[in-house]
Formats: structure tokens, sequence, C-alpha cells
């Protein structure tokens, strides 16, 4: 059990006790003084037996019957009736039997528990006259001065208690108050977290799914830059080789060509399987990789191809380089089957904060948003996924017969980040 539950427990259990014990203490200090008076006559013959012992159910039937409704507590003209009623029936049996000041005690516990503000002082002002009047021997036996002066000394005391009691009261209320705005908040703060728990396991759930579909797009993209091309660069070269089968010196370059093509879709398609970077970039830089790419690219097709690099070559973060040098592999693999140029310009450029390559051919170009023939549809869109996973971005520039030209453009995140 929590220190909260704990507290609320012991304030409510404290409470129980308290209303049983101010509920049954009236009768008890009537019977206290029920049994003086009926023993009292042994010594004092001259006792008004039937006076107080009316007074007495009197007094018994007006309690009992005020508490026998718990509705007129809430009344204010009702409790203020039962506290003028109980104070007059006090008075009446202490002027014929003094020692019933031990029953008035109740009028203090009733002013505390049933009036309210000033009202609250002056039924504690009227008990503090009673119980003078009680301590003196009763009205027809105290002297008026030592009634008066016992009077003012027990109301002042008696205020004084109240005045405590009340501050007391108060802090009790308070302290209920925080323990009930405690466990709200705890039940809140409960609920919160019984969301959180949910939140966070359908977040993992998504974390999970987005993480396989990354992995997927990722899978296709290399397989599309490695074993598609390869396999699309290997059909050219055999399909070449066919048609040169009567010159055994081109036949010769096609078949070889084919080979090559073949080891390096292998080594990358390897390398894909178990994610790590190109070979090409294992062995050098990015404009070293890339301008590698883009000689033996020429050397394959037979186009002129050249790299320009600007700006200040530095080691990027190798989702930079492995983006751009795919980048460069696909705009080179789509100017192969589609353009029919006769000569390329790729231009790396290194930034400050960005770096970019731009790939531009002088072949028959394409309209844009027109899907040309024999194009599977995922190279340019591969590349889009590339790039914009590095919060980049790919710009792609074509018309019929103008060429075309590609950029991309990504964050130039440094090596080691």
């Amino acid at each position: 059990m929590s220190i909260e539950a704990e507290l609320r427990a012991k304030f409510d259990r404290w409470e129980r006790n308290e209303k049983v014990f101010f509920a049954v203490l009236p009768y008890v200090l009537l019977s206290i003084c029920t049994l003086i008076t009926l023993v009292l006559p042994l010594w004092d013959v001259s006792l008004n037996l039937p006076v107080v012992l009316g007074l007495t159910a009197a007094l018994a039937l007006w309690t009992a019957g005020f508490h026998a409704h718990p509705r007129w507590r809430h009344s204010g003209p009702l409790t203020g009736l039962y506290y003028v009623g109980l104070i007059v029936l006090g008075a009446s049996v202490v002027a014929v039997a003094p020692w019933y000041g031990i029953f008035t005690f109740i009028g203090y516990v009733h002013a505390f528990l049933l009036l309210k503000g000033a009202w609250r002082y002056a039924g504690v002002a009227a008990t503090a006259v009673i119980q003078a009047a009680s301590s003196t021997g009763g009205l027809a036996r105290a002297t008026v001065d030592a009634w008066l002066v016992l009077s003012l000394v027990i109301i002042v005391l008696a205020g004084a208690f109240f005045r405590f009691a009340e501050l007391d009261d108060r802090r009790n209320h308070r302290q209920k108050r925080a323990l009930a705005e405690l466990h709200e908040a705890n039940v809140k703060l409960e609920a919160a977290l019984t969301e959180n728990a949910g939140l966070h396991a359908q977040l993992l759930v998504q974390a999970r799914e987005a993480g396989v579909q990354d992995e997927r797009q990722r899978m296709a993209r290399e397989i599309h830059d490695t074993l598609a091309q390869g396999l699309a660069g290997i059909l050219t070269q055999l399909q070449a080789a066919e048609q040169h089968a009567d010159r055994a010196e081109a036949w010769r370059r096609h078949v070889d060509n084919a080979r090559n093509l073949a080891r390096d879709s292998l080594t990358e398609a390897r390398r894909t399987v178990h994610a790590v970077q190109p070979d090409v970039l294992a062995e050098a830089r990015l404009p070293e990789a890339i301008s590698d790419v883009t000689r033996r690219w020429s050397q394959v097709h037979r186009i002129d191809a050249v790299l320009t690099t600007t700006g200040d070559p530095r080691p990027m973060h190798a989702d930079v380089e492995v983006t751009l040098l795919r980048a460069a592999q696909e705009a080179l693999a789509n100017v192969a089957k589609h353009a029919r140029a006769s000569r390329v310009g790729l231009t790396l450029s290194y930034m400050e904060d960005l770096v970019t390559l731009d790939v531009r051919d002088d072949g028959v170009g394409f309209e844009l948003g027109a899907r040309r023939a024999g194009d599977g549809g995922f190279g340019l869109a591969g590349m889009r996924q590339r790039v914009q996973r590095l919060a980049g971005r790919l710009d792609i520039e074509s018309e019929p017969g103008g060429g075309t030209a590609i950029s991309a453009t990504v964050p130039a995140i440094p090596a080691g980040v």
C-alpha cells in the first residue's frame, strides 16, 4: 500500500471513530448525571426528583430527535433551533441539579460540530455561562459576582481552545483535500502511464514495420543498382557480341565486358547482402570512386564521359557517399539505356553545407512525367528515395531532343558523425 493510501485510510478510520464517539457522548454524560440524580436523594431529600427526571427525559428526547434526522444538520434554522433548545433545557436542569453541568459540556461539542462562524462562539459563551453556574452550585446558590467572574474566565479559556481547534480542523481539511488531490493525480498518472505503455507498444510495432519497410526499400534499391543494372549490361554486351560474331576482336571485347560486369555485379550483390559500402568506396574517396565508375562505363559503352570536381573534396559520411555514387551509377545506366548520347558530363560540387552531383547528357531527352518504354520505373524512384532519406533533393530536367540533366543534392555530413 502506498503512503498516500495509508494516510487516507488513517484519516477515514479516525473520522469513523470520531463520529461514533460524539454520537454516543451525550447519552453517556446524561446517564452519569441520571445515576447521580437517583443516588443523591439518599442524602438530600429536598431534591425535586420528578422535575429533574422530567428534564432529563426531555434532554434525551430532544437530542435523539435531532440526531435521528441527519438531513436536519444541513439546515441552518433547524440546527440553530436545536441548539437553543439544548441550551435552554441544560440551563433549566442545572438550575435545580448543578451536577448536570457534566452533561452541558456537550454544548461545546455541538457548538463546534453544528454551528458556523460567530454563532459557534455564541454557543461557546452560552455553554460557559451554564458551566459557571454549575460550578458555583447552581443559579439558586451562586453569588452574582462569582458567577460572572467564573463565566468570563471559562468564556476566555473556551474561546481560546475553540480558536486552536478551528485552526487544527482547517489544517485537517486541507490535508484531506491535499490527499484527495494527490489521489486524483495518482489516478490520472496511472491512466497516463497505461496509455503511454499502449502508445509505446504501438510505436514499437510501427518502428518495426517502418524498419522492415525501410530494409525492403534498401534491398530493392541495392538490387536495382547492382544486379538489375549488371544483368542489363551483361545482356547488352552479349547482344553486341552476337552481332559481331564474325569479328573475333569485337566479339572478344564484348564477352570480356560481360564477364567483368558479371564479376562486379556478383561482388556488389554480396556486399548488398552484408550491408557494407561498395568496393570502390572502400578503396578510394568519393571523387576517385565516381571517376573510376565513369571511366569504366565510358570504356564499355564507347561514350565520352568526364567528371569534374569543384570545391574542397573531403571525406563524407558513408551514407552520403553511397547515395551520390549510386546516383551516378543510375544516371549513367539511364544514359546507356535511353539517351543515345555522345557525351556525358558529371560535376561533383563540395559546398559548405551541401554536396551536389550533376549529370548532363546530350541525348534525345524525354518528356517529364512520361514513362519510357523498357523502363521498370524503379531507377529514378530509387534514386529519389536514397536522396530524400538523407533530407536531400533530386531535380530532373529534360525535354525531347534537348538532353537530360539530373541533380542530386544532399547535406554535407562529415565522416565520423
